[in-house]
């Protein structure tokens, strides 16, 4: 028997990833099995994997090295790889790897048991076969955040945009929205357990869509639904695509005030040549227009960004195009990386990686360096602010301080007060730095 053997899950990647760990974990507590925060103790190690880079697949790998010294000393260890990494490279990667024992694609976490229970026999275990129905919508996640306030609701799961640098489509299937009164029951429970917070999660949670006979509901009326729980409820969800950023959205946020304002739109690029190739569906003028529509319908917004350095062909001029879409949006923060081929995608099929290296490096740096600039603006301009923030915990740095996000998503910092975690506390802004607004209560 498995049964009462304690599991250690380790996560990397995107939230995504952080939600389905608290699904695997669920699963198997239901099943009988204990879970560790301490490695050393652990009987089985499951490590939730991301494929969107290549260097997130190269820690794994490393991370997979150091496990082996683990499996050394207690040969009874199991180790499994779930997730994205484990469905794009499947069986390869039980023989790669010699010390893996268990591969689980994103789909198949309900057979964990099962899997685990083989690998006990002295067998190798593998279930990736993805699931055009699959939304785990039933089960309760056992969640990690240690101040039990802020919460994860995955919503969807895949996505069918086909971006051509991006493996998720084929690591995560085809789209399919979790039905709204199971969205809306695990708000409420969230809610009465003390949770504050919750972020609605999906590849591209804009394209939403659910229908049971006569009733249906985008994600417009999903976001309207979850924001009326209760209005000390605050509400995030990630990730936007601009193609499916509607009016209508936009709309129901300015109408509701415990919906953030904050939204996070990835634009890639500022070329409209170079957002062809990326298959993004959209020009850059067309990026722009949803910027102002955020701009008018709900002034005071932040809005976030992602960006590749380096795609195939881009030129000089296609940078400095990126360079000036940013000065003119005024991003308040951004997530920036170089161009790294993934394999099987569209463009590793279809055009050549033809950006050299040190070319890819400069141009990112420079994107870096624009946004830290960009965001050091953003923070001074709220000087003197004041801003209800939510507590969240501790400061890093210091045990007297605090620290929550504003409505904008940005981290504030503030010594520490008599409130706890999950309480709102009216912050004014007196230091700023390109990352943090530091300030102190009223």
């Amino acid at each position: 028997m498995v049964k009462n053997k304690k599991i250690f899950i380790e996560t990397y990647g995107c939230q995504m990833n952080f939600a389905d760990s608290e699904i695997v974990a669920s699963i198997l507590l239901a099943e009988g099995f204990d879970s560790t925060k301490n490695i050393s103790e652990a009987d089985i190690i499951l490590v939730n994997t991301c494929s969107i880079r290549e260097n997130a697949e190269q820690r794994i790998r490393k991370r997979l090295q150091n496990l082996r010294s683990l499996k050394k000393k207690n040969p009874g260890l199991k180790i499994g790889l779930l997730g994205c990494m484990a469905e794009r490279l499947k069986e390869s990667l039980l023989e790669e790897e010699k010390s893996l024992d268990i591969i689980a694609g994103p789909d198949s976490y309900r057979d964990l048991p099962r899997l685990l229970q083989q690998v006990e026999t002295g067998h190798q275990a593998i279930n990736t076969i993805l699931s055009s129905e699959e939304t785990y919508a039933d089960i309760t996640p056992v969640r990690y955040d240690s101040y039990g306030v802020s919460a994860f609701i995955s919503i969807m799961r895949g996505c069918e945009n086909y971006c051509a640098y991006c493996v998720v489509p084929y690591v995560r299937g085809q789209e399919r929205s979790r039905d709204v009164a199971s969205i809306i029951s695990e708000t409420e429970d969230l809610f009465n357990k003390g949770y504050r917070e919750v972020t609605l999660l999906g590849q591209n949670v804009n394209s939403y869509f659910y229908k049971d006979g006569n009733e249906s509901a985008n994600f417009a009326k999903l976001l309207e639904k979850v924001a009326k729980t209760h209005p000390r409820l605050r509400v995030r969800f990630a990730t936007s695509h601009p193609n499916d950023l509607s009016d209508e959205l936009l709309e129901t946020m300015a109408s509701h005030e415990n919906i953030c304002r904050s939204i996070h739109l990835p634009v890639q690029s500022g070329s409209t040549s170079v957002l062809a190739k990326m298959n993004r569906g959209y020009t850059r003028e067309q990026y722009m227009d949803r910027i102002e529509a955020v701009r008018k319908i709900i002034p005071g917004c932040a809005i976030s960004t992602d960006i590749i350095a380096g795609f195939c062909d881009e030129t000089e001029e296609d940078h400095l195009q990126t360079l000036s879409l940013m000065e003119w949006a005024g991003f308040d923060y951004a997530y920036m990386f170089r161009y790294s081929e993934r394999p099987d995608t569209l463009a590793a099929t279809l055009y050549e990686d033809n950006v050299p290296d040190d070319t890819k490096e400069r141009r990112l740096k420079e994107i870096i360096s624009l946004q830290q600039k960009l965001s050091y603006q953003s923070n001074c301009r709220d000087l003197n602010a004041r801003f209800e923030v939510m507590i969240e915990g501790f400061s890093k740095r210091s045990k007297d301080q605090f620290f929550g996000r504003n409505s904008q998503n940005k981290v504030v910092v503030f010594p520490k007060t008599e409130n706890n975690p999950g309480d709102y506390i009216m912050v004014k802004i007196h230091h700023v730095t390109s990352a943090t607004l530091i300030g102190y209560s009223d």
